[in-house]
């Protein structure tokens, strides 16, 4: 590497999705720009993509798809007319596909720096004074850079439960949860948040059995009150043992097993298990990202703190994504880069943070924005709500997804909408319809006015925000005014 401090309009560092999509928009408006990242692949490969594309959102629904599709086969196949024998699973040919997806993706990234003439400086950056960057390279060289203006997109990593060491094989993180070579006999998962919930369900669908330790007394809290309650139904007629208040206090390993121990409302457990999962969140990757001498505020928890142009507390330096405040997601994070570079480019740009889609890819699958109804109603907000059943519609009938329901919750007075919610079949993407609605300020009225086309899982949605002013059509027994 060069040792003379090399100039640019912008130097980020981290090219996950915030980080790397901050680098595209730099240089579609005509700044100069280098991306700093670390990350080396299982084979020892540089690769662009962060934590989403490489152990994260890609490879997780990767083996999501994988272990829904083995679990319809042997489990659902035959209400279709399909008669086979029982199938089994590759694994290690599930992990290559997997793996396939996520280089195709990498690849992809590093297809459109060179495309958009980005710099990718392969390393550890460091953010030193006066907008400068060092950086030590995977043979320990070490380099400076300079730029006008510095975006940190550091990301996130796992928490880490000192009482339950991770060791990589039997005792993994959320990265180690992606390569199991085999299905555990017994998983235990610690967290039963977006995490454990996805990969516990993948390790399920495949014939594990999985124990979810959740040490809160509620189930998925920050999502609608019906919406856990109707999710922690599914779950558990899937399989899953979830067992709230269940605080783990440590572990004990041997060549045959695991046990865990926590306490819960029955008092001291112990639990046996093959393998651990432990998936309790994720902190922001800031250790060692920013040089001492360096005044640059973050929280006690390590955030960076920004204005409302991601400007930190030192002029010149961003920051977005995970590292900052907000729900860890990476489209949050991609659209934080988008609006940093436009205003580095000197023009405005803001997010409305209210309106970031949460997404659980379980099936059925989770998806919600805005206001819960508890949150509505905490906060004092005259408001009225509809509901419909994905039983009711012909197509969820049709595809054999049945379970879940569409919740739209609008302001009472005005009939804007202020949530939805969606617990069910392709969740994740019938709440674009709501994102887009809730953007522009559209009401329940501007839904159910609105033509879906049938037979669509849209029309659930349809119909919810006719319930709202109690005229669905095709509810099982609907208020008439």
């Amino acid at each position: 590497m060069s040792s003379d401090s090399e100039q640019y309009d912008v130097l980020v560092i981290g090219a996950g999705p915030a980080g790397y999509v901050a680098a595209i928009r730099c240089a579609q408006l005509g700044l100069s720009v280098a991306v700093v990242e670390k990350w080396i692949d299982r084979q020892g490969n540089p690769v662009l993509g962060g934590t989403c594309l490489n152990v994260g959102c890609i490879p997780s629904k990767a083996l999501l798809d994988s272990s829904e599709r083995y679990h319809e086969i042997n489990h659902a196949a035959s209400a279709h007319g399909i008669k086979t024998g029982r199938v089994s699973m590759d694994v290690p040919a599930m992990l290559t596909r997997k793996d396939k997806i996520v280089q195709q993706l990498t690849g992809g990234i590093e297809g459109l720096f060179k495309a958009n003439g980005i710099q990718w400086i392969q390393g550890y950056g460091r953010l030193l004074s006066d907008k400068k960057i060092a950086v030590i390279n995977h043979a320990s060289e070490r380099a400076e850079y300079h730029g006008h203006s510095i975006i940190l997109a550091s990301g996130s990593v796992p928490i880490d439960i000192p009482v339950i060491p991770i060791d990589g094989q039997r005792i993994v993180d959320s990265s180690g949860a992606l390569e199991f070579e085999d299905v555990p006999k017994r998983l235990a998962v610690i967290g039963a948040g977006v995490i454990g919930l996805e990969l516990g369900s993948v390790w399920n669908r495949l014939g594990s059995e999985v124990i979810i330790l959740e040490a809160l007394d509620s189930f998925l809290p920050t999502a609608d009150q019906q919406v856990s309650r109707e999710a922690m139904k599914q779950f558990k007629s899937q399989g899953l043992d979830i067992r709230l208040s269940a605080k783990v206090t440590g572990s004990k390993a041997t060549k045959k097993e695991i046990t865990l121990t926590y306490e819960s409302a029955q008092g001291k457990q112990k639990l046996p298990v093959d393998r651990v999962l432990v998936a309790v969140g994720r902190r922001p990757n800031t250790h060692d990202l920013i040089d001492e001498s360096i005044e640059l505020k973050r929280d006690e928890r390590g955030f960076i703190d920004i204005d409302c142009n991601f400007m930190t507390s030192v002029t010149g330096v961003y920051a977005i994504g995970d590292c900052v405040q907000g729900p860890m997601l990476a489209h949050k994070g991609s659209e934080e880069g988008i609006a940093v570079a436009e205003v580095i480019a000197g023009q405005s740009a803001s997010i409305d943070h209210n309106l970031i889609p949460w997404v659980i890819y379980t099936e059925p699958e989770i998806a919600w924005v805005g206001m819960s109804e508890q949150q509505a109603k905490k906060s004092g907000v005259n408001y009225k709500k509809g509901m419909f059943p994905y039983a009711a519609t012909g197509r969820a009938l049709a595809v054999n997804a049945p379970a879940g329901f569409v919740k739209v919750i609008a302001e009472a007075d005005t009939d804007r909408v202020i949530g939805v919610h969606i617990i069910g079949r392709s969740a994740s993407e019938l709440i674009a319809e709501a994102v887009t609605v809730m953007a522009f300020a559209g009401s329940a009225e501007d839904i159910a006015r609105t033509v879906h086309a049938h037979p669509t899982l849209s029309e659930a949605l349809h119909e919810a925000a006719l319930d709202a002013d109690n005229l669905a059509i095709h509810k099982a027994a609907p208020k008439r005014r």
